[in-house]
């Protein structure tokens, strides 16, 4: 279970948690806050395991990242201060809307190997967020650029604040605004995404460790499983087509909008 988590999570650039967290409490009876603590310290083995690959072979851009991550960190904190005053449903309903518009931009762009020409915004150019990789199955060097950064980075924002007012990983926002919105390559921004989400949950974790919620005998295996994943996915994932990996985004990024709408229809 855990391995299966650790390619999914590597592969799509997710954290591997929408497996773990449902797995752990359905099939091992485990308490769903020992169950989310365990999937946040193996977020951070998908990461890591992760992290090397993509960054040897120079698919993750380091520089938008950074940048994006200013966004996502104000987002979850913006997102754990009002948790308390806004209404779940219209939440859960907002964020599968966004997510469900994303996966049909998605679908509609499924064939594409690489977003096309993409002209840079003048932030973009300032901060020099372009970038370049040797696409395996290509058999040749991409080289990128990235626009709307500034839209980039107030989506991320949001994708933050969904994170830290529902519980839940932000890769699945994260990876269809680098891939829709500031047109990244897609394989980019998977990978880009694997390294966010580290950074992320390492924050996360500490309150996780503090409160006493990671218990070594769950969480060592899980961890162990997804970092062997991890590795996996990121020597599998260079060797896939982009619209490969596509086709296994859209019905996860279609189920969970779904399930967001579903909830917050039903309250």
């Amino acid at each position: 279970m855990a391995i299966g988590a650790g390619i999914v999570g590597s592969v799509l650039g997710l954290g591997g948690g929408i497996i773990i967290v449902p797995a752990l409490t359905i099939l091992f009876g485990v308490s769903m806050r020992t169950a989310v603590a365990a999937s946040t310290v193996s977020i951070i083995a998908t990461s890591t395991g992760a992290a090397v690959a993509f960054l040897r072979d120079r698919l993750t851009n380091t520089r938008v990242a950074m940048w994006l991550e200013m966004g996502t960190s104000a987002g979850a904190l913006s997102g754990a201060l009002i948790a308390g005053y806004l209404h779940q449903r219209f939440l859960y309903i907002m964020f599968g809307l966004l997510l469900a518009y994303s996966g049909y931009n998605m679908f509609r762009t499924r064939k594409a190997e690489l977003p096309g020409e993409v002209v840079p915004d003048r932030l973009s150019r300032k901060l020099n967020l372009a970038g370049s990789y040797y696409d395996r199955m290509l058999g040749r060097r991409v080289e990128y650029q990235v626009t709307r950064t500034l839209p980039g980075l107030v989506l991320m924002y949001f994708s933050g604040a969904a994170a830290g007012l529902l519980g839940i990983g932000a890769g699945i926002f994260k990876v269809p605004a680098m891939d829709q919105v500031m047109r990244m390559p897609f394989k980019a921004s998977t990978a880009t995404s694997n390294f966010m989400i580290g950074v992320t949950a390492a924050s996360g974790a500490v309150v996780y460790f503090a409160r006493g919620d990671v218990k070594p005998l769950v969480a060592g295996p899980v961890v162990l499983g997804v970092l062997l994943g991890a590795v996996v996915g990121a020597r599998l994932m260079v060797r896939l087509k982009t619209s490969t990996i596509r086709k296994l985004f859209i019905p996860l990024i279609v189920y969970t909008a779904i399930e967001m709408i579903y909830r917050g229809v039903k309250g």
